[in-house]
């Protein structure tokens, strides 16, 4: 699920990680590696800690484990549900997620096949098959600021509101701006019933809103 130890060798989307005398390799995304550089996380001879997608790769004559690295669950989580699209297995994800995560969403959540059939790996059907599967489902992710890092909150109260605001304060938006969204979302509906779908809400509108004033 983690691992957590020393840096000791990056190349292009792989990271030798050393830990207690064993040395693993890391697949990370491009998009992702970039943005542990930016931070100063990828520093040789520091100690790193990356949350891990496990699964073995087969083939006709082997089978072996690979580690597939991300800085934080969220980044993890898009990751999981970006698989679930028919043809998108987890070496295709890790080439196409060469843009930041938050990016492919919107393109997602827009329709925007042009976008996505300009990420590495993925033609013109492949785009369409991802929006049939993912569009409406990726709100949180397109609201994700790419400085961020998204912890799941702890001491949740069970309240969706309270919730959505401490998720939104976490992807660096002020209490009282995640605030404003949240009730604004909820007064335009008053279906919602869990987090995902006040999320994915507040996305639709802050989208909205943005059209509008690009308009003006």
């Amino acid at each position: 699920s983690r691992l957590s130890g020393v840096l000791r060798e990056k190349r292009e989307n792989v990271l030798l990680i050393e830990v207690g005398g064993i040395t693993y390799e890391v697949t990370v995304p491009k998009a992702i590696q970039e943005h542990l550089i930016s931070q100063g996380k990828l520093e040789i001879d520091q100690t790193i800690q990356l949350v891990i997608y496990h699964y073995y790769q087969n083939e006709p004559s082997r089978s072996y484990p690979v580690m597939i690295g991300f800085s934080n669950e969220v980044e993890r989580e898009f990751f999981e549900r970006f698989i679930t699209v028919s043809g998108v297995g987890p070496r295709a994800a890790v080439k196409a997620l060469s843009v930041p995560i938050s990016t492919i969403a919107k393109a997602i959540d827009r329709g925007d096949v042009v976008v996505l059939k300009s990420l590495p790996g993925i033609g013109i059907q492949r785009a369409r098959d991802i929006v049939a599967k993912l569009q409406g489902k990726v709100g949180k992710f397109a609201l994700l600021q790419d400085e961020a890092v998204l912890t799941k909150p702890s001491g949740l109260t069970g309240n969706l509101e309270v919730e959505a605001v401490e998720v939104l304060m976490q992807l660096q938006y002020s209490r009282q701006e995640a605030k404003a969204m949240v009730e604004r979302a909820l007064e335009r509906n008053k279906e919602i019933k869990t987090i995902e779908e006040l999320l994915n809400e507040v996305y639709k509108q802050k989208a909205s809103m943005g059209e509008m004033s690009g308009r003006v």
